[in-house]
């Protein structure tokens, strides 16, 4: 039996449905403010547009430079990433391919890095998760496909850009990963 300070279950969905009506009435107000850009929508939820110069021939996408990126979505499905790792500065950085990642040793590790131009970056093979590629969206680079421990593919990266890759395989599961070359 409930006692008399506990809430029933339809007072608590009562005034949750309320504050989030509240919530909404709230955010819709404080779209139409002056400081606001007119185009009407939600914009708490819209992801931020890239700029020029974080877009490139090779995929797109946005790093913000806060290391919280949105890559236009395309982390979306994948389960590991959780920014963006910096090695700007370092001359080579591994990456490893079938790390832990969206429901196997499906992922690449870290999912994301950030690199100065002319660093090289190296995937190596865990020998997890089946046989893996690195193809790289805009064709900058492409791995053959492989399942053993140990292999490496190697790219050095000299333009500046934003360069999104997947296994191809897997890529539907997740398995993305980019390079921010600054």
């Amino acid at each position: 039996m409930m006692s008399d300070l506990e809430p029933s279950r339809r007072a608590v969905l009562r005034v949750s449905g309320l504050a989030a009506v509240a919530g909404v009435t709230g955010l819709a107000g404080c779209s139409s403010g002056s400081d606001q850009s007119s185009g009407g929508g939600d914009t708490a939820t819209e992801e931020p547009t890239p700029t020029a110069a974080e877009t490139t021939a090779s995929g797109g996408g946005s790093d913000g430079g806060s290391g919280s990126a949105s890559f236009d979505g395309w982390f979306d499905n994948v389960d590991n990433y959780d920014g963006v790792v910096d090695e700007t500065g370092s001359g080579s950085v591994t990456v490893e391919v079938g790390t832990e990642a969206n429901g196997g040793n499906y992922g690449f590790g870290p999912a994301a890095v950030r690199v100065s131009a002319g660093t090289t970056v190296t995937w190596e093979w865990t020998g997890e998760g089946a046989s893996h590629n690195v193809v790289d969206e805009g064709g900058a680079f492409e791995s053959e496909l492989v399942g053993e421990g140990g292999h490496t593919f190697e790219h050095t990266f000299e333009e500046s850009g934003t360069y999104r890759y997947a296994c191809t395989p897997h890529k539907a599961m997740g398995m993305k990963g980019v390079v921010v070359v600054e």
